[in-house]
């Protein structure tokens, strides 16, 4: 009997991986080991203030949610833990049933989650408030805000909810990409408009119509097949003010200024995760290890350091004069923001770290792959 036709996106369930992976083998099919980083520079004094654990293993690169002092995190039982980023107490666990694909969304009232089944939940003070049935999977979180939900699903289709009713507000389908990447995306607000990561491009959409008000190209399709033509945006993104810096997968870095929808510079870059920055610079991993900083403004190179190279690279997250990233050797390595060099190196469990580092309340949290949740704070 024929199986039964599988849409071409669902193809993809471990392409980011792979595509990550493939540059950083050598001829010989052995992977390169990573290089002896030495000892500790020490030049930053930070100790571990305390660790949690979630009570089942973290899925990797669901973002972590940061709201005020806490921080909201998914573990693969699909339970949604809330901690105090002070202490590293629990302040709220709920659970979805049945494993997520994402992580969650909230705007402090209500939490926002999608099941391997697709199904949209909302909570409210730890109970169910409403739930509806998506047509497709969904890997980027969904946002929260101006008491909508709003869910970028994997067919890159885009929904809008009452936050309160479930309702749907709106729907706007996009003609389906052949190959979609199983990771967040980019769906962000900035002042009264959505913008998403659609292909290779930045969306402005009226969030109050779905209708799309601009589109910025940070690249372009290339190659002769589905997999060299693959170029969609990931998650992380820098925000500053207008100016949104953005990773296509694999293809380049840049940053568009969202009040003209101009963009205003991209550079080619190999990386596969999300990107931070602050007023001056834009940090980002390669896929290979290789740490590279380019300049906000125009989008010159700053500086690359491959003292990393071969380890699996968390996206950066940029905290006082360091950019933080772990690795999957469970390393948290921080280096200078000014030249790249190693400031310090922090040290969880050997199963390596689960997804971009956060800073709430004064403190570095970084999640464990096993599961167990490590805040630091500098002494």
């Amino acid at each position: 009997m024929k199986s039964p036709a599988v849409p071409r996106w669902l193809a993809v369930s471990a392409l980011s991986m792979a595509l990550g992976a493939c540059s950083i083998f050598s001829s010989s099919g052995e992977k390169p080991k990573p290089l002896d980083l030495g000892p500790n520079p020490g030049l930053i004094q930070v100790h571990q203030a305390w660790t949690a654990k979630l009570g089942s293993e973290a899925p990797l690169a669901m973002p972590a949610l940061v709201r005020g002092d806490t921080v909201t995190l998914v573990a693969k039982d699909g339970s949604v833990t809330t901690l105090d980023g002070r202490t590293g107490n629990q302040l709220g666990k709920i659970s979805a049933g049945e494993p997520l694909t994402t992580g969650v969304g909230s705007d402090g009232e209500r939490t926002a989650m999608v099941t391997g089944s697709n199904q949209l939940l909302v909570f409210a003070e730890g109970k169910k408030l409403w739930s509806h049935k998506l047509q497709a999977a969904v890997y980027t979180p969904p946002l929260v805000a101006g008491g909508r939900v709003f869910v970028m699903a994997a067919d890159r289709s885009l929904s809008a909810f009452d936050a309160n009713t479930g309702r749907e507000l709106w729907f706007a389908d996009r003609p389906g990409e052949p190959l979609i990447l199983r990771q967040p995306g980019v769906l962000i607000a900035v002042g009264n408009t959505l913008v998403a990561g659609l292909s290779g491009r930045l969306v402005g959409v009226d969030p109050d119509s779905g209708s799309v008000r601009w589109e910025a190209p940070l690249a372009s399709p290339r190659g002769t097949n589905d997999v060299e033509r693959l170029v969609d945006l990931v998650g992380h993104v820098s925000r500053i003010g207008s100016s949104v810096c953005a990773r296509a997968f694999q293809a380049s870095v840049g940053c568009v200024d969202t009040n003209n929808a101009t963009v205003r510079w991209t550079q080619n870059s190999k990386g596969s995760d999300g990107i931070d920055g602050d007023e001056q610079s834009v940090f980002g991993a390669e896929s290979n290890g290789t740490v590279q900083a380019w300049r906000r403004a125009d989008g010159s190179r700053l500086w690359s350091v491959d003292k990393l190279q071969y380890r699996k690279l968390t996206a950066p997250l940029v905290l006082g004069r360091s950019v933080v990233l772990g690795d999957d050797l469970g390393t948290v390595h921080l280096l200078s923001r000014e030249d790249g060099s190693a400031l310090a190196r922090l040290e969880t469990d050997k199963t390596g770290v689960a997804t971009a580092p956060v800073a709430v309340a004064d403190t570095l949290v970084v999640v464990g792959r096993s599961g167990t949740v490590y805040g630091f704070r500098p002494d």
